[in-house]
C-alpha cells in the first residue's frame, strides 16, 4: 500500500552573513510573520516549514495550499524525497513521480535523444523501459528532427514539451506536483492536459500544490492549508478552501 507520512518535519534554510544586523533582522522576521530566527547554533536562519506532521494513504488526492513563500514547494520536496529534514521524520512506500521543475537534469549540450535516456535515468526508468518510451516520447513532442540537435537549439517551448513528455511516461504510485505545467500553445496544450489527468488517475496518492482552486476541485478530495511553515488545516477540499480563501488570502487593497 502507497504511503507517506511526515512526523514533526522541522526544515529550515541558513541566512550566511546575516548576523550583526538586529534592524534588518527585525524588520526580514516582521515581514515573514516571525519565519526568520536562530538556530540552536544561534545561526540565522529561514523556517521553511515548523513541525508539520501529515500521513497519507492510498487513494488520497492532496490539494496543497497557501500564499507564495507559505511553504508548499518546501513542503512537496519532503515528501517526494529532493529535501531531507534536519529535525523530524519521513517516511514512504511506493514508486514516487516528481513534477517539481521538469527541465531539471537536462543537459542542454545533448540532443533530444540523448536528453530522453539521461532524464529517463534520472527518473528511475530502466533500460528498457526508456527503450520501450523512447519512440513514443518523440511522437508526443511533435519535434521530429530536432530531436537530434542539441537542446540548445531549441526555444524554452520546446525544451519544455520534452522535458514534460518524459516525466510524464512513467506510472508512478505516488505522483507529487507543484503547479500545473503550461507548455506552449493551445493544441499541445490540450495534449499535455489529457496526459497529466491520465498520469494523474492512475496514481495510487496524488499531491499538487497549486493556486488554481479550479482544478484542485476537480482533482482532489483533501487539502493542506500551509501559512508561515505550518499546517493550519487539513480536512475535505471544499472546507479547507473556503476557510482560505475567507482567512488566508491576501487583503484587496482599496483605491
Amino acid at each position: 500500500m502507497a504511503h507517506i507520512d511526515l512526523k514533526n518535519v522541522t526544515v529550515d534554510f541558513p541566512i550566511y552573513n546575516g548576523r550583526n544586523r538586529s534592524l534588518k533582522n527585525h524588520l526580514l522576521a516582521f515581514g515573514t510573520k516571525g519565519r526568520i530566527g536562530t538556530s540552536a547554533s544561534d545561526q540565522l536562519v529561514v523556517w521553511a516549514l515548523r513541525d508539520v506532521t501529515l500521513s497519507l494513504r492510498d487513494g488520497d488526492r492532496v490539494a496543497i495550499i497557501g500564499r507564495n513563500g507559505a511553504g508548499k514547494s518546501t513542503l512537496i520536496k519532503v515528501m517526494a524525497g529532493i529535501y531531507e529534514p534536519p529535525v523530524g521524520s519521513v517516511s514512504s512506500a511506493g514508486k514516487v513521480a516528481s513534477i517539481t521543475d521538469v527541465t531539471l537534469g537536462m543537459d542542454f549540450e545533448a540532443t533530444g535523444y540523448e536528453n530522453i535516456r539521461l532524464c529517463g535515468t534520472i527518473i528511475g526508468l530502466s533500460n528498457d523501459e526508456i527503450e520501450k518510451f523512447t519512440p513514443e516520447i518523440a511522437r508526443f513532442t511533435e519535434l521530429g528532427d530536432h530531436l537530434h540537435l542539441p537542446v540548445r537549439t531549441y526555444s524554452s517551448g520546446m525544451a519544455l514539451r520534452l522535458a514534460f513528455a518524459i516525466c510524464s511516461c512513467a506510472s508512478p504510485e505516488i505522483l507529487i506536483m507543484d503547479e500545473l505545467i503550461s507548455t506552449g500553445d493551445v493544441h499541445f496544450m490540450g495534449k499535455a492536459r489529457q496526459r497529466l489527468f491520465d498520469m494523474m488517475s492512475r496514481a495510487r496518492i496524488l499531491v499538487v500544490a497549486s493556486h488554481q482552486t479550479d482544478i484542485l476541485y476537480e482533482v482532489c478530495h483533501r487539502a493542506v492549508w500551509m501559512d508561515g511553515g505550518r499546517v493550519m488545516a487539513d480536512g475535505p477540499v471544499a472546507d479547507v478552501l473556503k476557510e482560505y480563501e475567507k482567512n488566508g488570502l491576501p487583503q484587496k487593497s482599496i483605491a
